[in-house]
């Protein structure tokens, strides 16, 4: 994925949070760590889980000062109504954004042209902008937002520790890596 170490492109949308409609620019993501998750479409079957799901880490995720970001291809006009109408999405306090033009699940690889859906994308984006992670599952494979919370401790670590690097399973507090010389084949 060509996406790691760049920057987000330029955009402006229009969101749904907190009974509201809003502005959502890339700009906004600056100064903050934030996660966009993109889905296909409101009112289907897996999305709602995930969201769900988001929705139960979102405090988790605040606490580390992370903003997320969901993402589909309808309005935010659509997002209202199946906030309105879900009880899973019903719940939701973070930003819903509208992406009706496919300009921004275009900038993240996400788009499927031939649906005009977004693909299930997951993206850590660091304080300056920049997308430090990616996940992409294919339409029938949902995603656990448990495992953001530590991919985001982890993003944030490597950051704040230059040299250090964090390995498979890592959890807060634990062991981490100098990469060197002295290390090579002795992993």
């Amino acid at each position: 994925m060509a996406l790691i170490g760049q920057e987000v492109l330029p955009f402006n949308a229009k969101a749904y949070k907190n009974g509201e409609f809003i502005d959502v620019t890339s700009e906004d993501l600056k100064g903050q760590w934030s996660i966009f998750c993109f889905y296909p479409a409101d009112f289907t079957f897996v999305c709602p889980t995930e969201l769900e799901d988001l929705q139960n880490e979102y405090a988790a995720l605040q606490e580390l000062g992370v903003e997320v970001y969901s993402i589909s291809t309808d309005t935010h006009f659509t997002h209202k109504a199946w906030h309105d109408h879900s009880e899973a999405i019903g719940k939701i306090t973070y930003a819903m954004i509208g992406d009706p033009s496919q300009k921004i699940s275009r900038n993240f690889e996400v788009l499927n042209e031939e649906s005009g859906l977004a693909d299930r994308g997951t993206f850590i984006i660091d304080p300056d902008g920049v997308i430090q992670a990616v996940e992409i599952n294919a339409g029938g494979i949902g995603r656990d937002a448990s495992i953001l919370v530590n991919k985001v401790k982890a993003a944030q670590y490597v950051r704040n520790n230059p040299g250090e690097v964090c390995p498979a399973k890592w959890q807060e507090g634990g062991e981490t890596l100098k990469p060197s010389i002295d290390l090579v084949g002795k992993i």
